[in-house]
């Protein structure tokens, strides 16, 4: 395992601002190189888009996939999908027994299911890469390309920041990707079964996400 260089969150700045308006596929060859095996991928499956261009640097990368047992089948079907496609080097991460106190959409659903099998995974680890992007949330507004994940003490990588809605779209279009079968049924951000509904016309792309509360965040970027 390549041994990563030591990173501090003041070091990141200039970094982020000398890849903030390099293409994605760039600043995941910078991690790559950056941090070898220590990096890992976090991916939700909501499409393949940061996948095809992460396999494209390095086929080999390993991806992370929350499976909290209350995925639509859609999206577990679009998993083994997707993993077939690229040949992935997928790890399936899974809520330990603390979970059961705890169903989909119960307090602490997503500290038990997400948060805590994600930290699991990440320790040892030196960086991970997300597909976060700036037009998703307003609490995302202010996402860097390469920042410190202060709640983890790592590198977090997010190689698709600036990139809009229609941006992904058409990349999807354009490479004729794989696309998730709810997607057409007008889910345009896909989490777990219980506390997901399509989007209405006019609505935001995530207002569908717990629809019926205030939440907006599952925690594993906050």
């Amino acid at each position: 395992m390549k041994s990563a260089p030591p990173y501090s969150r003041d070091a990141l700045p200039a970094i982020a601002i000398g890849l903030e308006h390099r293409p994605a596929s760039e600043v995941i060859r910078w991690a790559v190189a950056e941090f070898g095996s220590n990096l890992v991928v976090a991916c939700s499956f909501q499409d393949c888009v940061l996948l095809d261009l992460a396999v494209a640097v390095d086929p080999a990368i390993e991806v992370l996939f929350l499976d909290t047992g209350f995925h639509f089948q859609e999206t577990l079907d679009f998993v083994e999908e997707v993993t077939r496609h690229y040949s992935l080097n997928l790890t399936t991460l899974h809520p330990g027994c603390d979970a059961d106190a705890f169903p989909c959409g119960s307090d602490q659903c997503c500290q038990w299911r997400k948060v805590e099998p994600l930290e699991r995974a990440l320790r040892g680890r030196s960086a991970w890469v997300t597909g976060l992007k700036r037009v998703d949330a307003a609490t995302r507004a202010n996402t860097p390309v390469v920042g410190w994940d202060d709640s983890r003490g790592m590198v977090k990588v997010n190689p698709l920041a600036l990139w809009s809605d229609g941006q992904i779209a058409d990349y999807i279009e354009a490479h004729a990707l794989p696309v998730h079968p709810l997607t057409r049924q007008g889910y345009l951000s896909i989490g777990c079964a219980p506390t997901t509904r399509p989007v209405r016309e006019g609505e935001d792309p995530r207002a569908g996400r717990w629809a019926d509360s205030d939440k907006t965040e599952c925690g594993l970027h906050s």
